[in-house]
């Protein structure tokens, strides 16, 4: 194995290899970075230009954008608050207060550096470890795989912030939304109202956007001529920041960083799961250990570096599975899979073995575009920061026309615009009335995951015991009740404290 690694080297460090590299890495940075656009937007852009190339030039492209836009989605979490990408939701959490309080230096660059280690302590299993870990996956049943997203599911009380029962109600709206439109199974219509529009449900994306980017902006145009153009003059943002400092922040947390990791690459092994419940479910473990539980959501650097590192390290995860086994981790390995096809090559077991040299220079090219996107973000980094001195009558206008464009682009279809001005009222709205955003994305993530494989497994087997019969679905059903008991169990902690001190 070191030996194929070595002789891969010659083969990615090739100029027209390196270049594409760093392009891609490029272009998943800003893609990332941009509401609307998303990684898989992004290397559907680029899939098309990869064509010409050589196998291994193409695939490291698509690398490139992939780990770029893993990372680059925080920029834009840390500092407007909105998540460039859906992986980078609970980023917004912790980055956006910390960035208030005058700190976007730091915020963003905990997540730069978080999701550095992530990517390379997923590239370590991703080397040493594809294949085992890659059958561990395929083993799954839908039994498991509904356990799974139901334990997902079950940090939905961890998310709520003042009152637990909006909490539990934003998740089941989450719930009903994704609920609109034909059934993914039987294809059965349902809350459509005879209406072509809701046929085909309400589209991820534009949701997302709508719920967090749309009220966001709302929320701030409120408060322009007022507390929001005082603020721009009355805090001063420490653009200046000790790289080592950070970086010692983030090391004296190994356990969080670790742990939040190792979620991130079990969920990208996991098909069809993606990063968007791998960065949830870590920023929730990492809140559940946490001695200070009640600091999450104020800005504190945990909750920044368990949602990072676990965001770079499913990136890893789902390369593994793709290489490993032909399947994709998600919509951006089912394409680097397509463009493997359109090269000729037959993804599956024997990929590693019969490509040796596009195999070994995948895995060189996910390390290198690790350190090649931390020196694009330095390099631009000044350029980054600048987003927060940006007067609100100016910046809000250029988000919501790109927070438009980025979702008529997905289907080309002005539906998906309505649907996201929708949700963005429905999310002000929820914001003034003092919902939680986090349960109800939460819930329109994990609907259909939670649906599909129910109703698989019942059409396989009819014997329901099989859930708790089948160890692995047992444990995860296990788990999911520790959660929502360890979430009670903090929450009445912290009323105690409160009544103690007031």
């Amino acid at each position: 194995m070191i030996q194929q690694l070595i002789g891969a080297i010659g083969s990615v460090l090739d100029p027209a290899v390196f270049i594409s590299l760093c392009v891609g890495t490029a272009a998943g940075i800003v893609g990332g970075a941009i509401p609307g656009i998303t990684i898989t937007m992004t290397v559907i852009l680029v899939l098309p230009f990869t064509f010409g190339m050589t196998p291994l030039q193409g695939l490291a492209t698509m690398v490139g954008v992939y780990v770029g836009g893993s990372s680059g989605g925080l920029i834009s979490a840390c500092l407007i608050g909105i998540p460039g990408t859906p992986s980078a939701v609970a980023t917004t959490f912790d980055g956006f207060p910390m960035t208030r309080k005058g700190e976007p230096g730091r915020a963003v660059w905990l997540g730069i550096y978080a999701s550095m280690l992530g990517s390379l302590i997923g590239g370590f299993f991703l080397v040493f470890g594809a294949v085992t870990l890659a059958e561990i996956a395929v083993s799954f049943g839908p039994w498991e795989y509904f356990s799974l997203f139901f334990f997902t599911l079950s940090i939905v009380p961890s998310l709520t912030e003042k009152s637990f029962i909006k909490g539990l109600i934003s998740g089941v709206f989450g719930l009903l939304v994704a609920s609109v439109g034909t059934d993914p199974i039987m294809g059965v219509p349902r809350f459509t109202f005879d209406t072509e529009l809701l046929k085909s449900g309400f589209p991820f994306l534009p949701v997302l956007i709508g719920v967090y980017a749309f009220s966001q902006v709302m929320t701030d145009a409120e408060r322009i001529g007022k507390s929001v153009e005082k603020s721009h003059q009355e805090i001063t943002y420490n653009l200046k920041i000790s790289h080592l400092r950070v970086l010692k922040e983030i090391l004296w947390q190994p356990v969080n960083l670790i742990r939040s990791s190792l979620v991130g690459l079990i969920i990208g092994i996991l098909p069809a799961v993606g990063g968007s419940a791998a960065n949830i479910l870590a920023y929730d473990q990492a809140k559940k250990m946490s001695r200070h539980p009640e600091k999450f959501g104020t800005g504190i650097a945990d909750g920044i570096i368990a949602s990072e590192s676990s965001n770079n390290a499913n990136v890893g995860g789902s390369l593994i599975t793709m290489m490993a086994f032909g399947i994709p981790g998600d919509a951006v390995t089912a394409v680097m899979l397509g463009a493997l096809i359109i090269h000729g090559i037959q993804p599956g077991p024997l990929f590693i073995g019969n490509y040796p040299v596009v195999a070994y220079g995948i895995f060189l090219a996910y390390f290198l575009s690790t350190f090649i996107a931390v020196g694009m973000e330095w390099a631009g980094q000044r350029l980054f920061l600048k987003i927060v001195d940006v007067p609100g009558h100016i910046l809000f206008p250029i988000v919501l026309i790109l927070c438009a464009v980025g979702s008529f682009a997905l289907n080309n279809i002005i539906a998906d615009v309505w649907t996201l001005y929708f949700f963005g009222i429905l999310g002000y709205l929820m914001i003034k009335f003092g919902f939680p955003l986090a349960p109800i994305i939460l819930g329109v993530i994990l609907g259909p995951l939670i649906e599909t494989n129910l109703i698989r497994a019942i059409m396989t087997n009819s014997d329901l015991t099989l859930f708790i019969t089948r160890p692995v679905s047992l444990f995860f059903l296990i788990l999911s009740v520790v959660s929502v008991g360890i979430a009670i169990y903090q929450r009445r902690k912290q009323e105690r404290i409160a009544l103690k001190e007031g």
